[in-house]
Order: structure tokens, then C-alpha cells, then sequence
């Protein structure tokens, strides 16, 4: 999701860079956005598909292999989108969980090089509660430690597959998403208004450190982007 809260900053960002191009997949679209993306730096190619991030596998393949063969390369995916709603359980893990494997899964087809690709790097946003739980959302904390998880195996595979791996870990941070949600059994019924009480951080400077990140590319490291700074965490 490049057009949301983190991901909007996160694409502003990026496009100051020295990209060719920079690919969006959101279910909602948003020409207003894409042409502010595209005015940013207009040497970037800016390029917005529909996508659901809990669509099958197969419609996943499908939508690559329109990308990369208009792109021919791809260096960099990054799965961002998530939702935070404990009462949304197959949701939950479906959008934060299943929907990032299912991408990883299908990118490895054109990049694996064992079937002759050129490898790749797969940036993972995570979250702070993946390592560091807020108790009262379980399910998507838990959802945010398997995307921790799955990323360090992946990590561990870039000598078979050619395919780097890293997480970006925000902490809470300005968004929508935290403004009002639910907790599970609503066993706590103001949890955002409590989540609001701590020390946060803007989807700019977090959007900063994440393309920090992203440069630093460095294979197998757990960022924790909190209260505007950038520091690796150790996996244990």
C-alpha cells in the first residue's frame, strides 16, 4: 500500500531518489496522489496497479508477470499493507500475514536464481509490537511477529535464492490506523486513546528512516523506526 499514511511518506521519499521507476499496488486508487508522486521528480516513471494484497497466489503471478514485463527489472518490493482491527481476525492474518508470503512466493518466480533470475531485495514492513507486543491487539501483534519471522528465513535463504531480506519496524506513529480500532474480546474498549497517550512519531519521520533503510539494504536486519530515530534490533 504506497498511498496510505507510512507508505504516501514513504513514496514521497523515494522519488526524490535516483529511481527509474517506482511501481504502486493499492486497492484504492488515487490519481491525486500518484500525479503529486509523479510532479516530485518527474524523471521517475510513476506507475499505479490495482491490487488486494488477499488475492490468490495465481492473480499475484499474473499482475508480476504484466509488471515485469513491461519494467524488464525489478529491484526492490516492498509489502506494506496492513490493518489494525482485533475483531477482524482472518482479516487480520490474511492482509498483515498471508498476503505478504503470497507476494514473496510469487516475485521469487522471476527472481530466484536458480531458475536463472537476478535476485532481488524484499523490504518487510513489520511493526514494533512484532518483537515488543501491545497484549491487547494479540492478533495483530502476532501477525506483526510472523512478518518479523518469515523475513529472517528469508534472509537466511539469499545464498540458495539470490533474495535479500530485511524488516522495517515502525513504532507508533500518526495514522489513521491508530486512531480508532479494536481490541480482542474488547478486553480493552479505549485502547486507542490509551495507544495516544505514549510518545509518537510522524509518517514523515518515519518515512525518512524507512528509505534510510532501504539504502543501508543490509540482509537479515530488524529496523525499529521509533520516535524519529533508526536502530537495528537484535534477532534472538
Amino acid at each position: 500500500a504506497g498511498l496510505g499514511g507510512i507508505g504516501l511518506d514513504t513514496s514521497r521519499e523515494l522519488v526524490k531518489r535516483d529511481l527509474k521507476n517506482l511501481v504502486i499496488l493499492d486497492r484504492i486508487d488515487n490519481p491525486a496522489a500518484i500525479a503529486e508522486l509523479k510532479a516530485i521528480n518527474p524523471k521517475v516513471t510513476v506507475t499505479f496497479y490495482p491490487y488486494d494484497v488477499t488475492t490468490p497466489l495465481a492473480e499475484t503471478t499474473k499482475l508480476l508477470k504484466t509488471i515485469f514485463a513491461q519494467l524488464k527489472t525489478v529491484d526492490v518490493l516492498i509489502n506494506g499493507a496492513g490493518i489494525l482491527d482485533d475483531h477482524q481476525i482472518e482479516r487480520t492474518i490474511a492482509v498483515n500475514f498471508t498476503g505478504l508470503v503470497n507476494t514473496t512466493t510469487a516475485i521469487l518466480d522471476f527472481w530466484d536464481k536458480r531458475k536463472g533470475g537476478p535476485g532481488g531485495v524484499i523490504c518487510n514492513i513489520g511493526s514494533v509490537t512484532g518483537f515488543n507486543a501491545i497484549y491487547q491487539v494479540p492478533v495483530y501483534s502476532a501477525s506483526k511477529a510472523a512478518v518479523v519471522s518469515f523475513t529472517q528465513y528469508i534472509a537466511k535463504l539469499a545464498n540458495i535464492t539470490g533474495v535479500t531480506a530485511f524488516t522495517v519496524n515502525p513504532g507508533i506513529t500518526k495514522t489513521t490506523l491508530v486512531h480508532k480500532f479494536n481490541s480482542w474480546l474488547d478486553v480493552e474498549p479505549r485502547v486507542a486513546e490509551k495507544l495516544d497517550e505514549h510518545p509518537t512519531q510522524t509518517t514523515l519521520s518515519c518515512a525518512q528512516n524507512f528509505v534510510k533503510a532501504i539504502e543501508l539494504n543490509q540482509n537479515g536486519a530488524i529496523w525499529k523506526l521509533d520516535l524519529g530515530t533508526l536502530e537495528p534490533i537484535q534477532w534472538t
